[in-house]
């Protein structure tokens, strides 16, 4: 997928997710094979008075590029500014949201409440488009009513103003992330523009973003909630694009990608704050294990990397060496 001069290969996209997309996640999830990484939510607004814990949301990394960068906000002007700065920081792609339904963000006029005010919507694409040189980006949901019209008008507005890839993920602002994701408006949306159209929600396996892609007809996929438990559905998502297997993951690699994260997370937010971080986010990458329960409740009160680092290898070696061992070369930890 080529957005912009820029080439996107494997045509695999990680969703923003607040809290969760952050510098070392990014981190792992490149390794397990994704073509584009995206960064938590920023906040314009944030960046116009110079936040420094909002100006910490947009440290990267070479290893992870090619980056985008979201920003949201309902002020052009200050879109704008924030923009440049993300352009400024080093990102390849500034992505603006016009999905999040959260309602602390839809209150203030940002996210999906934009897709209510499509000429509000236009004035802050029209002014980010001329403040910055890389490609802009806008991920949307269906918007307000199932019908999706407000996606497909606001994907075209997008399009003409010279935004240069669309993410849609078809659910309406009142679904949140419930119910399931209409693809026949990503159909109607690639059918509708020249640009590149992503497709998200409801992909949890590698089979699925292949079905996606063939019944959509979209260039590529965006995968948020699936890739916090399972990073390494990139990788068979891109074996599956070139005809080949996907690869099960196997004890060996959820360890290695359990230890990489810890060792990301400490190295880039100090050891406290880290471990306050892993003793929720570790939980999502034992979930369905054999003796998940023990390992959340060993890991409840997690104080530093050591610690960290023996709890995993104490978990995977009662997963190999038990009276119910997994055979590492075997087991397929999730789908």
């Amino acid at each position: 997928m080529h957005i912009g001069p820029l080439t996107i290969d494997p045509p695999t996209v990680l969703a923003p997710l607040a809290g969760i997309t952050h510098l070392p996640f990014r981190l792992v999830a490149k390794a397990c094979g994704c073509g584009l990484v995206v960064s938590e939510m920023v906040s314009a607004s944030g960046i116009w008075f110079d936040s420094k814990k909002t100006l910490q949301l947009m440290d990267s990394d070479p290893a992870e590029r090619p980056l985008a960068i979201q920003i949201f906000g309902a002020d052009p002007k200050i879109m704008a500014h924030a923009a440049l700065k993300v352009q400024e920081a080093g990102a390849d792609l500034v992505d603006i949201n016009f999905g999040c339904a959260v309602r602390k963000v839809v209150k203030t006029g940002s996210g999906v409440a934009l897709m209510n005010d499509l000429c509000k919507a236009e004035d802050i694409l029209t002014a980010v488009t001329g403040a910055v040189d890389i490609p802009v980006t806008i991920k949307i949901r269906a918007g307000w009513q199932p019908d999706g019209r407000q996606a497909l008008a606001l994907g075209q507005i997008a399009e003409n103003v010279g935004v240069a890839a669309v993410s849609l993920h078809p659910r309406t602002a009142q679904q949140g992330f419930g119910g399931r994701a209409d693809w026949h408006l990503i159909t109607a949306l690639r059918r509708r523009l020249s640009i590149p159209v992503i497709g998200n929600g409801d992909i949890l396996t590698a089979g699925d973003a292949l079905r996606m892609m063939d019944e959509t007809g979209c260039q590529a996929v965006m995968i948020g909630r699936a890739a916090m438990a399972k990073p390494w559905i990139f990788r068979q998502i891109n074996d599956l694009i070139n005809g080949r297997e996907a690869t099960a993951a196997d004890l060996d690699t959820h360890f290695d990608i359990m230890r990489r994260y810890t060792r990301h997370a400490v190295a880039y937010f100090g050891e406290e704050h880290a471990c306050r971080m892993l003793r929720g986010r570790l939980n999502c990458f034992v979930k369905g294990l054999p003796h998940a329960t023990d390992f959340r409740r060993d890991i409840s009160n997690l104080a530093d990397i050591d610690e960290a680092l023996a709890l995993i290898h104490t978990f995977e070696q009662r997963l190999r060496q038990g009276p119910d061992a997994l055979d590492a070369d075997a087991v397929t930890i999730g789908p």
